[in-house]
């Protein structure tokens, strides 16, 4: 699903990892483990091709990681940033300019409902503007993009860290019961101590 073949990474003249590799099969779950300011986040940014690798291969489903198979790629892949980087409008016009861009249909609303119910939000959400979120909130609306999307391979960083304990454990049981393959950065222990999670220590 994912393969990092001795892939080494440099921004400017710093050299981020060197002749890293990575396989992840299809619906396999793998939390990216390691002190801040080597290379985690860079890793998301070179599956996305927003960063190229110095040396190596990637692969995702079989297409190598290049300017040829891009699109597609990123057509596979659900993204949250730590800072949850979200277009300042209202929130229900976000959720369905983002569905009817993705699949040119309307946006169901029992969807959106069945949604704010898992994540604990209320309805009335939907008439907020992004910048009047809270950092929790931030983060479900993030989720809940995810959720709409329904992409096949996850990348999720920091993805419960403004969340309560609860709730952190209610998102990654979900999340991990899900058929997606899923790569997780995070210090959260509902992500560490989870049975279906493997640990890969980014040294």
């Amino acid at each position: 699903m994912i393969s990092f073949e001795s892939v080494s990474h440099t921004i400017g003249n710093t050299q981020i990892f060197s002749d890293r590799s990575l396989c992840l099969g299809k619906n396999e779950k793998v939390l990216i483990l390691g002190k801040s300011g080597i290379g985690k986040t860079s890793l998301f940014r070179l599956i996305l091709g927003f960063e190229q690798p110095e040396s190596g291969k990637i692969l995702v489903n079989g297409l190598t990681l290049d300017k040829n198979h891009i699109y597609r790629i990123r057509q596979q892949l659900f993204y949250l940033s730590q800072d949850i980087d979200l277009k300042d409008e209202i929130i229900l016009g976000l959720l369905t300019n983002i569905w009817e861009f993705n699949f040119a249909k309307k946006l169901c609303q029992e969807e959106i409902h069945q949604q704010l119910t898992f994540l604990e939000l209320s309805p009335d959400i939907l008439q907020k503007r992004t910048r009047e979120l809270s950092g929790g909130e931030r983060q479900r609306i993030g989720l809940m993009i995810g959720f709409l999307l329904n992409r096949s391979i996850w990348l999720l960083d920091e993805p419960t860290s403004a969340l309560d304990d609860a709730m952190k454990k209610k998102i990654a049981n979900h999340i991990l019961s899900l058929d997606k393959t899923c790569v997780i950065i995070s210090h959260d222990h509902c992500w560490q101590d989870h049975s279906a999670v493997r640990i890969e220590r980014w040294l």
